[in-house]
């Protein structure tokens, strides 16, 4: 049995994952803090709405997917109700394992999770990291959940507020970027809607070359750039105004600030 304890946007998305992947609804519980969100999950997925209590007391499997400021008191409630063996995964960006495991029950594996707004679309990267107690078999059970809704890798949890920055926030930095490449094609006369599908396309068709070809993304982008071209005219555009380290110095200020939030 697994439960999604604080169903939002990204414990609905999991919900919804699992469910799609073959997990049966009988097999999952959800916890919410309004009851008209509860009633919404359970007419909509068929799945068992409970307390935190019920849920930490009958599950297996617990997944905090409370927001960062909330997961104090969502342990507190729950730390009399959990009992030895049970594995918590927590999808709380900046929360050490270590906050975790100091207000729960000894022997309680954890497992801390970051991942990123495309799993809603089954295109999530999310990384996992194992706490004092998590063993191979608890990062497996954690892979099964997630894998379902993207992809995962595993890494030390010392680069968790790295992958936070980078991965976890890494979308909207993407979104950013079209929204300037639209603007421009706007300001060049081409059709918002044009402008906006071709950018799409094109971000779609670079992110598949790059995934599946195995080239470096020097190589592709060298294999754009002709000679007196029109993309080396862009390109040394962008390096003139700094946007390359303008995007590390960005990476490196939310990974900061990722820091900031696990240590309250």
């Amino acid at each position: 049995m697994i439960a999604i304890l604080g169903a939002g946007k990204m414990g609905e998305a999991l919900l919804s994952g699992v469910l799609r992947a073959g997990r049966k609804s009988s097999e999952l519980l959800v916890t919410t803090r309004r009851e008209e969100r509860g009633a919404q999950l359970r007419e909509r997925y068929g799945v068992q709405v409970v307390t935190n209590a019920e849920a930490a007391a009958t599950a297996d499997t617990l997944v905090l997917a409370v927001k960062p400021q909330d997961m104090g008191t969502l342990l507190a409630e729950l730390k009399d109700h959990v009992p030895a063996g049970r594995l918590v995964i927590s999808l709380a960006a900046g929360i050490p394992t270590a906050f975790i495991e100091e207000r729960l029950p000894e022997d309680v594996a954890v497992v801390r999770v970051m991942s990123n707004t495309p799993v809603h679309v089954d295109e999530a990267m999310s990384v996992i990291s194992a706490g004092t107690h998590a063993g191979e078999e608890h990062l497996k059970l954690t892979e099964e959940l997630l894998s379902p809704v993207g992809k995962v890798l595993r890494i030390p949890e010392s680069l968790q507020d790295a992958a936070t920055a980078l991965s976890g926030s890494g979308p909207a930095y993407f979104y950013y970027l079209v929204e300037a490449m639209v603007d421009a094609g706007i300001l060049l006369g081409m059709p918002r809607a044009a402008a906006l599908e071709m950018v799409i396309q094109s971000a779609v068709g670079a992110a598949v070359m790059l995934r599946d070809s195995g080239d470096h993304p020097v190589m592709l982008r060298e294999a754009v750039t002709s000679p007196a071209g029109t993309t080396i005219s862009a390109i040394r555009e962008l390096e003139r105004h700094g946007v390359r380290a303008a995007v590390i110095e960005a990476i490196e200020a939310a990974r900061d600030r990722g820091r900031e939030l696990g240590a309250g």
